[in-house]
């Protein structure tokens, strides 16, 4: 029988390789969880690197602790909070959406569409200038999910999409960087109270939205301990108490959001969205440093002026030599230390910090599905 011709041949190898790649990146698909982050700098991995903004942390000594030693657009010194997530799911990072290493493979990870500065209503943070506003990171996760079918299949995509573990970090640059600055018209126009029901309001509408794109697992975080941050112990607290108005916004903030979200799954009929009290975790260890090994609560790593809290850090700011023992790398952002012991809390906490579940039971609930 006479040989094929070379041309068949090569063809038929070639379609071989294609079919081999296609099962091999659905067993990849298969093999690990997507993860997809949404919100502000507490897990901006990078975005707003690509972006004209003043917003940003590339440059030292931003990323002195991450496994190169060097800036890579997190708020921290190390890792930050998806990060960290990402090791308790067995995976790699997510990329950033606008880095230009998102293609291939990369894509089933998953990605990150937070954007230092951004809160839950359009007008915060507008002094930074250009940044991706809640409503331009939904719209990068649809592009997302059109560039996944492309790779996997419209059906599997879908599937990834919906199977997916989701994270949004988002309401304290609403106060911070909106309703507590001193030119925000903000408070002329509602006090504390409704200013917190407003945002909780249009919270709903977004998380009903990231709903609507496919996500049926979400953890979504109510907003730090505002008050005792060291930028606002530097510019409000007199003692070195937590500052009062913040961290009112605080108390009043988190049960609303909690609320909102049982209303949210009961309107759905299952458990959507869980709600995670970072909150109440970080208070912990604010109010008893030395008991989770750090020296102080108060005072961060990095920065200048009262408990170095004032400005930005840069290479002119103070540094202490051992972020380990400090709960606050900048004058607004945890250590990854501190990072850490807030997702060791999402991991294994009550309902007191994760409601209704912990990311433990999410995630053996999720593995049978």
């Amino acid at each position: 029988m006479a040989c094929p011709p070379f041309s068949f041949t090569r063809s038929l190898l070639v379609g071989s390789l294609v079919v081999v790649a296609l099962v091999l990146l659905s067993q990849r698909a298969e093999a690990a969880r997507a993860f997809f982050v949404f919100g502000d700098s507490l897990v901006d991995n990078g975005n707003n690197n690509y972006l004209v903004t003043t917003a940003r942390a590339d440059s030292p000594p931003y990323g002195i602790d991450y496994p190169t030693h060097g800036a890579t657009g997190r708020f921290s010194n190390g890792l930050n909070i998806a990060d960290i997530i990402s090791e308790k799911l067995g995976s790699e990072s997510t990329l950033p959406i606008l880095s230009p290493q998102l293609t291939g493979e990369k894509l089933l990870v998953g990605a990150t569409f937070a954007s230092a500065g951004v809160g839950v209503l359009n007008d915060t943070g507008l002094q930074f200038l250009n940044t991706l506003r809640i409503y331009r990171q939904f719209e990068l996760f649809e592009l997302y999910q059109q560039r996944l079918s492309a790779l996997i299949g419209a059906e599997a995509a879908q599937q990834r999409v919906n199977q997916a573990l989701y994270l949004i970090v988002l309401g304290g640059n609403d106060f911070v960087n909106n309703y507590f600055l001193p030119y925000s018209i903000r408070p002329a126009q509602l006090d504390l109270n409704n200013y917190a029901n407003l945002v909780v309001s249009e919270y709903r509408k977004e998380l009903l939205r990231l709903y609507d794109l496919g996500a049926r697992r979400v953890m979504v975080t109510g907003t730090g301990p505002l008050g005792c941050v060291p930028s606002e112990l530097a510019q409000r607290s007199l003692n070195g108490q937590c500052a009062t108005e913040p961290a009112r916004a605080a108390r009043i903030f988190n049960p609303l959001l909690e609320e909102m979200l049982q209303g949210l799954n009961s309107e759905l009929g299952s458990d959507v969205f869980v709600s995670s009290n970072t909150g109440e975790m970080q208070n912990d260890f604010i109010h008893e440093p030395q008991a989770y090994g750090f020296v102080t609560s108060k005072v961060a790593c990095c920065g200048q002026g009262p408990y170095n809290g004032l400005g930005v850090c840069n290479v002119l700011s103070n540094l202490c030599p051992n972020r380990d023992i400090y709960a606050f790398w900048d004058a607004f952002h945890p250590s990854e230390r501190a990072n850490r012991i807030i997702v060791d809390q999402m991991m294994t906490a009550s309902t007191k910090y994760m409601n209704p579940m912990n990311l433990s039971t999410i995630l053996a609930m999720d593995s049978t599905v």
